[in-house]
């Protein structure tokens, strides 16, 4: 299909000429992506874009003149989710404000902390009972009752959107509940929708995939397939036993989602995060993770996006190798056309990694092999979600620096519930699973960054310096630059592990809920009182979040690099801009260390100036300090 055709079929006859224009000029611009990318994985290409045209069309005719203003600015500034002053900010909506119309109320004190990008956890309807935190969706077009409606969503990410702040939505893209429409119509016997699934009459293709396939949740969900006796068959469900998994190879499937992105991307949704992409394609023999067709979907789906709603951005929830996840971003053909955010996992498991050891030449290792990314995409960078923590530490890298990579894993785990001898932290182990080594980490920020154990002493400098390790640590992902902040709710508060998880019988077998608090707002109101916990975390992060805003050389365009120098103490990061070279020095030590001068000369810095601090920089550098260095 050509583009004239192609626009014949989407344009909205109303339209003012220089929408019309608009339109054509994004028709013509993504149209070859679409059609290249559908051709990778569907045989009958052509077909599956006609269907693309007709609801793109419904979809546009449909999209209100606030949004079309936001697309044309968006058009205009593809890196506004680059820009030194974005900041996230991660929240559950009934945690942090109880329903959707009580996240209005608390607008001003996101912009407080300078928030522009709000993430709230999984909102959409999910099954009744387990829902895997809501990751089951039983129907994308309602809200959780509890929350609001789909009216009260419009009426949210409309007010977000008056005080400059995007509003991401989880979309998960693997699987759907066993009670979604899709799934009851395949249980009915409706042969379209039961190839929306995948679904085998016997064990012998489950039995040969299963030699390859990995299981997600072994304690409590093991195997990737479960018998459905009412469509008599065994059914994929790569996560649980009501977690349906979609067959993208059906190109049905590939067009409701779509549908749904732009419907949703109408009610005002400016980010959606790909939830679970990694596992979309299925082909025997791998792992059935990564496989080339994700990206070519992704491409697909953001190429129509950007002719329907241009105002709206993917991120890939995908927390897999660096080798694999930068491909989340674009490679080769690909390059800079599949998902426009990608999490960091790499970033966050050094900074804990490093904080537990006081040793940052993994970190540096790691880094140094990390792949650069398209400049037109940005990296989110974290220092916790909601999830556990993976010890994702590449045996690769770890002998480099000399280590054993299962034993520094082992260290970690350890080290990070608390039984290391000295440690700080305080967490739980997470699906510990003796047969492949992995044990994962529960815990808050704060507690694993030793403030429990701290307070729990009485200790005064012990408290103070858990302080600066919570603040060294976010000063790392605020500062690397390749992307922007995610600030998880209650971080910036200092908050604690919160034990009373147990007494919720939906939360009591997943000790993720450990991190996951209840915001008290009285607590929260302590942040303005001088020399409270509170608001020694809260001023501290919110000055680090502004110094990033007042920053330009931290653009996400530009690429961070790790300078070896001798200190082992020491991360030293250097971002090359043109108003000059910017190198970041983080002390990993609650001991002093001299500032590495030698490496400052290198990068033509003889009189450091700290963006943080906006003072001259010392000579020596006090324990867990952070500088953001130019030439004065």
């Amino acid at each position: 299909m050509t583009a004239k055709q192609f626009f014949s079929k989407v344009q909205i006859p109303s339209a003012e000429p220089y929408r019309v224009a608009d339109l054509r000029a994004r028709v013509e611009r993504y149209l070859p992506e679409l059609a290249a990318s559908l051709s990778q994985v569907y045989p009958d290409a052509e077909g599956v874009v006609a269907r693309v045209a007709e609801i793109l069309a419904h979809n546009l005719a449909a999209r209100s003149a606030e949004l079309q203003a936001l697309d044309l600015q968006r058009v205009h500034t593809p890196d506004w989710f680059q820009k030194p002053e974005m900041v996230g900010y991660i929240a559950y909506t009934e945690r942090f404000a109880q329903n959707l119309r009580g996240v209005i109320e608390k607008i001003p004190y996101l912009q407080e902390l300078g928030v522009k990008y709000l993430h709230l956890m999984p909102l959409l309807l999910p099954r009744p009972g387990e829902s895997d935190g809501g990751y089951a969706v039983a129907d994308y077009r309602q809200i959780r009752p509890d929350l609001g409606t789909m009216d009260d969503l419009e009426t949210l990410t409309t007010a977000l959107r008056h005080q400059g702040i995007s509003l991401c939505l989880d979309l998960v893209l693997n699987h759907v509940a066993r009670e979604h429409p899709w799934a009851e119509a395949a249980r009915r016997g409706q042969e379209k929708y039961r190839n929306y699934f995948y679904i085998y009459p016997d064990r012998s293709v489950p039995d040969q995939l299963e030699r390859t396939l990995p299981e997600v949740f072994p304690d409590f969900a093991p195997g990737n397939f479960t018998w459905e006796e009412e469509v008599q068959g065994w059914v994929w469900t790569t996560f649980n036993s009501w977690q349906w998994d979609v067959n993208w190879s059906n190109p049905e499937v590939f067009l409701e989602y779509l549908d749904l992105i732009l419907w949703l991307a109408n009610k005002g949704v400016d980010v959606f995060r790909l939830d679970a992409i990694a596992f979309t394609w299925k082909r025997m023999g791998t792992n059935c993770q990564n496989q080339p067709e994700v990206h070519a979907l992704t491409q697909a789906l953001r190429a129509a996006v950007r002719i329907g709603a241009p105002a709206a951005v993917f991120k890939a929830e995908a927390i897999v190798s660096p080798e694999d996840l930068i491909a989340y971003l674009g490679q080769g053909v690909h390059y800079g056309k599949v998902s426009d955010l990608a999490y960091h996992n790499t970033l966050m498991v050094q900074i804990w990694s490093s904080l537990a050891s006081r040793d940052t030449r993994l970190f540096n290792q790691a880094l140094l092999r990390f792949p650069e990314k398209p400049a037109s995409t940005a990296w989110a960078t974290y220092l916790r979600l909601h999830d556990d923590i993976g010890w994702a530490i590449s045996d690769t890298d770890a002998a480099a620096v000399g280590l054993n990579g299962a034993a520094h894993r082992r260290f970690l785990s350890d080290f990070y519930k608390g039984d290391f001898p000295g440690s700080f932290a305080r967490g739980m182990h997470f699906q510990d699973n003796p047969d492949t080594g992995d044990r994962r980490t529960s815990g808050s920020a704060a507690s694993l960054a030793g403030l429990e154990v701290a307070l729990e002493s009485g200790n005064r400098h012990l408290i103070d310096q858990a302080i600066e390790r919570i603040l060294l640590a976010h000063a790392v992902f605020i500062g690397y630059g390749e992307g922007f902040p995610l600030v998880y709710m209650g971080d910036e508060l200092g908050y604690l592990n919160d034990y009373d998880f147990v007494h919720d019988p939906a939360h009591k077998d997943d000790n993720r809920w450990l991190h996951r608090p209840q915001m008290d707002w009285a607590k929260a109101a302590k942040r303005h009182q001088e020399g409270t916990l509170e608001g020694r975390v809260f001023l501290g992060l919110k000055g680090l979040l502004e110094a990033k805003a007042r920053t330009p050389h931290l653009h996400a365009a530009f690429p961070t690099r790790p300078l070896w120098q001798a200190n082992p103490h020491l991360l030293v990061l250097r971002r090359n801009h043109p108003e000059g070279v910017l190198v970041q020095v983080y002390n990993f030590s609650e001991h002093d260390q001299p500032l590495p001068w030698d490496t400052l000369r290198d990068a033509g810095i003889v009189q450091p100036y700290d963006h943080i601090g906006e003072a001259v920089a010392p000579a020596y550098l006090m324990g867990y300090s952070r500088l953001w260095l130019t030439q004065k």
